[in-house]
Formats: C-alpha cells, structure tokens, sequence
C-alpha cells in the first residue's frame, strides 16, 4: 500500500513549490496543470525523455501512467509521485463534456477522481503520492460557520469527501513571504498521523514531508 499524501492550497500558496527539494531520479511529475514547475532549472530535471515527467490532464492518460509506474520493470527506480493538481484534471473533464447533459456525467466525472485516488492508494508499498488540490474555505448559512476543505467538482464529489480517504492532508501556506505546510489548521479537513509533525507548521519540503512519513 502506497503513502498518499494531499496538499490543499489556494493558487500561488506554493503547492508546487515544495516539490523542488524531490529528487528527479526518483520522481515522477504528472503535470495536470500543464504550466511548468516554479523553479529555476526544472526544465533540465524533469522532461520526457528522462520519463519523469508529463503533461496532461486526461483522467484515462492520468491513470495509465500510474499503472506503468506501479508495475512496469522500467519504472521501479521511482519511489514518489506528484499528481498536480487533481483540480486540473477535474475542471478539464468537465470542460472536455459540457455539451453532454444529464447526472450521469456527473456520476462519471466523480468515478474518474475516485478510481485516481483509489488506485494510487493500492500502488506499491514502497511509493509515496503527492496528490495536490486547490482548496476552498466555505460558510454555513444558518451557523456562519466557515470549513476550508478540498474544492471538489459537483455534488457527488462533495459526499464522498476526499479528505475521508487519506490520513494526511496538508495546507499551503505563504507566511511572511516565507513558504510553509501546515499539519493542523482551526476549522478546516487538514490532518496528519498522531506525532509524525513536531510542530504545527513546518518548511514546504516535501522530500521532508516524504521522510517523515516513511520513518513513522
């Protein structure tokens, strides 16, 4: 059973940023958003010919790779995963069939999230999965009060709540101009295993992030 990790951020709180410190020959980089990485000479470290790196935001593309990475010889050498984000690959689904009516759109573009999630969960033992979303803090009408969870794509992805599957979430956050992941967060989804952080914040590193979990 792989390590599967969720980083929820707002854009520019540095989700991909803390992706710099992995190592590239050892990484995998599934770049939904299709927008580069966010730091300098990244280009050299992540390209497909070096089969580390991809773009595309296509649920079926998506899962092949994951697939290839789990079970293919060729691939063995990787030991972590990035997906970047989920959000990417939900909006651009949508988008690909916003002609089509009818629930079972829906039904399929909530199956195609799932079977992402589900399957890197079962992947091999020795793997870590960085899964980033976008975040989004909502407000109870009757209580006032506020959550910030995962921002998910309709209805039946809201029920079936993401968070519910991993035992760690994380928060991107940018303090003071200082990069940071939050482990605890007042009013939100945000999680992590019981003393795998030493503090509530830590430095947006998540080739630390990655030791920290695979020691505890």
């Amino acid at each position: 059973m792989a390590t599967v990790i969720g980083i929820m951020a707002p854009s520019g709180a540095g989700k991909t940023t803390g992706a710099r410190t992995l190592d590239p020959k050892t990484t995998f980089y599934i770049d939904a958003d299709k927008k580069g990485l966010s730091w300098k000479g990244w280009k050299k470290s992540y390209t497909y010919e070096g089969h580390n790196y991809m773009a595309t935001d296509n649920p079926s593309t998506v899962q092949s790779l994951l697939e290839k990475i789990n079970a293919q010889d060729n691939m063995k050498q990787i030991k972590t995963v990035v997906i970047d984000t989920m959000n990417s690959i939900m909006v651009a689904e949508e988008l690909r069939r916003a002609k089509e009516t009818g629930f079972g759109k829906w039904i399929d573009l909530s199956q195609f999230v799932w079977n992402i999630l589900d399957y890197c969960l079962g992947m091999r033992d020795d793997l870590t999965v960085f899964i980033l979303f976008h975040s989004e803090t909502i407000t109870d009408e009757v209580t006032g009060d506020t959550i910030t969870r995962i921002k998910t794509n309709g209805r039946k992805l809201e029920k079936i709540v993401l968070e519910s599957k991993l035992t760690t979430v994380l928060y991107a956050d940018c303090v003071n101009g200082e990069y940071v992941l939050r482990t605890k967060l007042e009013n939100s989804t945000i999680k992590a295993p019981m003393d795998a952080f030493a503090t509530d914040t830590i430095p947006n590193d998540l080739e630390a992030v990655r030791k920290a979990l695979e020691e505890y």
